[in-house]
């Protein structure tokens, strides 16, 4: 696992991000530079926030990721090889179990990280809405597990 200390290339910050996200958000956002942009373009679908603008931001939505979604893993990550060091591209499905219905999650995942200077700058991850809706029990309890963030 990369050490989020020291500077590495998109590629590398994508494998740590897979790897901490369902389990340490305070190492997960030592991957990310203090303006980083997040991005979900699916998100207006659902009413939730498909931009989160900087460090701050990004610790407030997901500070409860390993709460909210228990024993997140990742498989079938497919990873895409770009001709820039600082742009990476995977997909991935995404298991875990929604801590608040007892439900099963299973998600299909694109991403996309650009880091500026050995950190992410942009992750974008695009997702299907409905398993989401599915294991949250519907679109009021998905929303109020993200607003409770």
């Amino acid at each position: 696992m990369t050490n989020p200390t020291t500077p590495h290339n998109a590629a590398h910050l994508l494998d740590s991000h897979l790897s901490l996200i369902g389990t340490d958000i305070e190492r997960w956002l030592e991957l990310f530079a203090e303006d980083a942009v997040v991005e979900f373009p699916y998100a207006r679908s659902l009413d939730l926030p498909e931009r989160l603008e900087g460090r701050e931001a990004i610790r407030r939505y997901f500070q409860d990721t390993p709460k909210s979604f228990l024993g997140l893993t990742f498989s079938c990550i497919q990873r895409h090889v770009t001709a820039d060091p600082d742009v990476a591209l995977a997909e991935a499905h995404g298991s875990a179990t929604i801590a608040a219905t007892g439900s099963p999650y299973e998600q299909d995942y694109v991403m996309m990280v650009k880091t500026r200077n050995g950190r992410i700058s942009l992750y974008r991850e695009y997702w299907n809405p409905v398993p989401g809706l599915k294991a949250f029990g519907g679109e009021e309890n998905l929303r109020r597990a993200v607003n409770a963030s």
